[in-house]
């Protein structure tokens, strides 16, 4: 429980992980250079949602964390996860992104649900608690000290209506913890280029 508190602190319900202020400013664009990149998915058309799936996971098997892209608090916990992750075991993209919107579609979500995290998989999605505790089994905060026995124990042992309240607390309070941006994620010098899915994989 009490790592779920503190992974629930970092990903607050539209979720994604971890933190890491170094690099923050490089691994966004602007609100316009997003807009243009919905306009562009417009003209070219997008696939459709099962489509997207299957073209993201066609090379490519590792799991994708959909996260707010204009959340403060999750963006942090995603530069977390990035150093918590040196293997490249996991993917990130934005709820708010074409690939992002067309994997809530396929796995049976709203398009427009920011309102948690999304673990997807080549099988299926996992969101709140779940995502979180599946999330962080592939982290390892230390060398020698990996998340994955005490996550599990965490599914197993502890119910997961008490898990998923504790991550709704945080989850709907999480931009007065850290505020919103304008700005929508992405890596744009190309340091973590393989670790974030490429928008025009939802383009025709």
């Amino acid at each position: 429980m009490a790592l779920l508190l503190a992974f629930s602190t970092f990903a607050v319900r539209t979720n994604a992980f971890v933190m890491r202020p170094a690099n923050f400013a490089s691994l966004t664009r602007s609100a316009t250079a997003l807009q243009e990149s919905t306009e562009k998915a417009q003209e070219k058309e997008l696939l459709p949602p099962k489509a997207v799936s299957d073209k993201v996971f066609a090379t490519d098997n590792r799991p994708i964390i959909l996260f707010d892209g204009v959340c403060n608090l999750c963006n942090g916990a995603v530069n977390l996860a990035l150093d918590w992750d040196p293997k490249g075991k996991l993917r990130f993209a934005a709820l708010q992104s074409n690939v992002g919107r067309s994997l809530l579609q396929a796995n049976g979500r709203n398009g427009d649900d920011m309102s948690s995290i999304v673990l997807v998989t080549e099988d299926g999605a996992f969101i709140k608690s779940d995502a979180v505790l599946r999330i962080s089994e592939a982290l390892t905060p230390l060398s020698l000290l990996p998340l994955k026995p005490v996550s599990r124990l965490g599914r197993y042992v502890v119910p997961r209506f008490l898990r998923d309240i504790i991550y709704d607390g945080v989850a709907d309070n999480r931009y007065d913890i850290l505020g919103k941006q304008d700005q929508c994620r992405f890596d744009a010098d190309g340091e973590y280029e393989d670790r974030f899915v490429n928008d025009e994989l939802a383009l025709r």
